[in-house]
């Protein structure tokens, strides 16, 4: 796996706690990320250290926030208490830690961007846990992504494309290298996520490959509606000088399916290389299960099992789009681009601050 500066590598670098320390000796304080999307409600906990960060909490549940949003236009009240239960448990968590509100970004993404009553949710939330939940725009959700996932792209490759599939969109971050850095040089934010397709394409009794290509059709109208034309990059992706980066429950699922795990394994999934055709295989796995062999999956669960195919059509629509023959599996993504963004900004010295000169005395008074 590529070594840079971000989100630490394996499970016991995220889950242990840790004594990093900061330039006094002093235990590094502790910074806290929250995003409340669609489907999921994450939360992690972490201490910067020299590699990134090491994380000494983190909790997921989901939440479903977005259920019924594309027949309505609201949040339902039933998702509201489902997810205002979660965050409840996480303001639980960080004041039990103790994170310093100053150290703590909580954001909330497509779900309560789309929804009329998402402000009133967020309100509710301050009032009744005290987070400060802030609505964030596709741009930086999108950008917070790339952040997360920086330390998974390939050192050989060209260009990358980054997918953070949601619950109710699909951001994609078209990547080139620039020396030995990366630079955007595009990014769309598709209003298509697993809840949404599954939601606009309930699975029928006998399911059969139409129904999972018109999920696939579906996904592609609204990549060629986002009008991303780049014949050059698309040119890289078919000389097979770029790859893919997905991030997202589904695709990690996808990726425990085709690993056959018994259980959900971290540090077996996060920075999986897979083949288009693995990605295949693992969708067609899933087709033949049914929705009750699906919610039988350790990978998978009841929870997931009506959304993980949907997650796999998305991929199949992105991967037609722009033709990769491999994929980078990442377990990461916006709460780490969060940390790591939060931890860089505490590093840089206050604006207006003057360089002493001497032996370290401050500069008279003008």
């Amino acid at each position: 796996m590529p070594e840079t500066h971000g989100a630490p590598r394996r499970r016991d670098e995220r889950s242990q706690p840790s004594r990093s320390r900061d330039a006094s000796g002093r235990d590094a304080p502790l910074y806290g990320a929250l995003d409340l999307g669609t489907n999921n409600c994450r939360l992690l906990i972490a201490r910067p250290s020299r590699e990134g960060f090491r994380v000494v909490d983190s909790f997921s549940r989901i939440v479903r926030l977005g259920e019924g949003l594309s027949r309505t236009g609201l949040l339902d009240p039933r998702a509201m208490d489902r997810a205002y239960d979660a965050l409840a448990l996480c303001a639980e968590r960080i004041v039990r830690k103790g994170v310093d509100s100053a150290r703590l970004s909580a954001v909330a993404t497509q779900a309560c961007r789309a929804a009329e009553n998402g402000a009133d949710f967020i309100d509710r939330v301050r009032k009744g846990t005290g987070l400060r939940l802030r609505i964030i725009d596709p741009a930086e959700e999108a950008r917070l992504a790339v952040e997360g996932c920086l330390n998974l792209i390939d050192p050989k490759a060209e260009a990358v494309l980054v997918i953070d599939v949601g619950g109710g969109s699909t951001e994609m971050s078209w990547l080139k290298r620039s020396g030995t850095d990366w630079t955007t040089t595009a990014w769309m934010s598709a209003p298509v996520g697993v809840v949404t397709l599954a939601e606009r394409h309930p699975e029928p009794p006998n399911s059969g490959e139409a129904w999972y290509e018109a999920m696939v059709a579906d996904m592609g109208a609204a990549i060629a509606a986002g009008g991303i034309v780049d014949e050059p990059m698309l040119e890289l992706f078919r000389q097979n000088r770029a790859h893919l980066v997905g991030t997202s429950g589904a695709i990690t699922s996808l990726a425990g399916i085709h690993l056959n795990l018994p259980r959900y394994n971290r540090d077996r999934v996060d920075g999986l290389w897979m083949t288009r055709a693995d990605c295949e295989a693992a969708a067609d796995r899933l087709k033949a299960l049914g929705p009750d062999g699906r919610a039988r999956e350790a990978c998978i669960g009841p929870d997931r099992a009506d959304l993980v195919l949907a997650g796999a059509a998305i991929l199949e629509a992105v991967q037609r789009a722009w033709p990769s023959e491999r994929v980078r599996v990442a377990d990461r993504g916006l709460r780490e681009g969060l940390l790591l963004q939060r931890m860089r900004e505490d590093k840089k010295p206050p604006r207006g601050r003057r360089r002493r000169r001497g032996r370290g005395r401050p500069a008279p008074a003008a």
